[in-house]
């Protein structure tokens, strides 16, 4: 193996890995920061040591005892936490020899579950809920700042500034790495939501890189989603994100062709559906319904979701039944991004001229100025009208503001395409 490949292998490892290194060793040091240090010291080892001696059998485990001893050197050199030395450093070292079935084993108890804890710990209310995400986003999601940036639709250095202002904070207040209870659990259960709503959104559609999916991040999230269900099971919307997440992890398989090249959701071969999922998915969304006294924001969104899997051709979707979802959407969580995607159902239910109406009011909203996806959907309302030197214009705007490599040749075919119609 080159270097090279190496390090793309070590890219992809700290990519599965980092998130179970990191809430390991902050379950051991009570500290986020520090714990995020540990492990990237144990990466920066593994891409000194990596190249000349080849990569580990079991790569996980190789990083986990390595960042356990770097918290050894670092715990009697600092001075860190007020329990003696030789205790910590002895407990530290007996979790060496497990450190692998700590990375890879099921849970048997999600409240022991260390990644969860990490995600409960990051979303203390002491924090903004923007420093929650993004610290979580961080942490469990292994994204760069970059990614969650474009995420938020933010400045990448508001959200780096976020991030180390967030981990300051319950350093300082010494925070337990723990599982809430009772209304501490409820009160932030919302945010947790949120965060894996994100984690699962960056799986299913990367803001970056070579590859259209990172699928391992749309499965930490699903699992992550079902022990939140397991821990509150009379939350209507900890089922309803659930719903969601199945509903469209379903088309996972469909959504790449032979090449890894984005396949779009009304070209998709519906046989490749997962009908596992969407059994799965259409079940939570019914549990998550007859919970809530209202729908909420991933209920709708689910809902939207049971509409495209319940069809068994795409010419046979209830495009109407979705506008009327979005709209509803819209009054829980007014924003820009929803009323676009109300505009492409609209677009698909009334005619592309009136989903072109809604999306020229949106042309000047500040949160959407270098938003790839607005562009996007104009190009294609305009193409569906016939206006193709308008559409190729859109499509390639799209093409430069999107940072994923397979989205942008994507866009660029369509820019072609709509320049060669008729």
């Amino acid at each position: 193996m080159t270097a090279t490949d190496t390090h793309r292998t070590i890219a992809a490892v700290w990519r599965i890995e980092s998130a179970r290194l990191i809430a390991s060793l902050a379950r051991i040091v009570r500290d986020v920061g520090i714990a995020e240090e540990l492990a990237q010291d144990a990466l920066v080892a593994a891409m000194e040591q990596w190249p000349q001696s080849g990569v580990p059998d079991n790569p996980g485990a190789w990083l986990m005892a390595t960042a356990k001893h770097r918290a050894i050197d670092k715990l009697r050199h600092d001075q860190l936490l007020e329990r003696k030395h030789v205790e910590l450093a002895h407990e530290l070292e007996a979790a060496l020899g497990d450190a692998d079935a700590r990375a890879h084993d099921a849970l048997d108890d999600p409240i022991g579950d260390d990644l969860l804890r990490l995600m409960f710990t990051a979303c203390h209310p002491l924090l903004s809920t923007e420093a929650r995400v993004a610290l979580t986003l961080r942490l469990l999601g292994g994204l760069t700042t970059d990614e969650i940036a474009r995420a938020f639709l933010v400045p990448e250095a508001t959200i780096a500034q976020r991030i180390v202002r967030a981990k300051r904070t319950l350093s300082d207040a010494q925070v337990p790495f723990e599982v809430p209870r009772g209304v501490e659990l409820a009160e932030r259960l919302v945010s947790v939501l949120e965060v894996i709503y994100l984690i699962f959104n960056e799986g299913y559609t990367a803001t970056a890189g070579s590859d259209w999916m990172r699928p391992q991040l749309c499965e930490e999230a699903m699992r992550l989603g079902r022990i939140l269900v397991g821990l509150a099971p009379r939350e209507a919307e900890a089922h309803g994100l659930v719903a969601l997440m199945e509903l469209q992890a379903s088309r996972v398989h469909a959504r790449t062709g032979p090449n890894g090249e984005p396949v779009l959701l009304l070209d998709q071969n519906r046989g490749r559906w997962d009908q596992l999922l969407i059994r799965r998915g259409l079940k939570a969304l019914e549990l998550a319904e007859k919970l809530g006294p209202s729908r909420g924001r991933y209920t709708l969104q689910a809902a939207i979701a049971a509409c495209h899997a319940r069809a068994r051709a795409a010419d046979e979707t209830d495009w109407q039944r979705i506008a009327a979802r979005y709209a509803e959407l819209a009054g829980v969580m007014p924003s820009p991004v929803v009323e676009l995607n109300r505009a492409v159902a609209v677009g698909m239910a009334q005619g592309p001229a009136a989903g072109l109406e809604i999306v020229d009011t949106l042309i000047s909203e500040p949160a959407l100025k270098s938003y790839h996806l607005l562009p996007t959907v104009r190009g294609d309302l305009l193409a569906k009208l016939g206006r193709g030197d308008e559409a190729r214009a859109e499509f390639e705007r799209a093409a430069t503001l999107t940072r994923n490599a397979r989205e942008r040749d994507l866009l660029l075919e369509r820019a072609a395409a709509a320049q060669n119609q008729p």
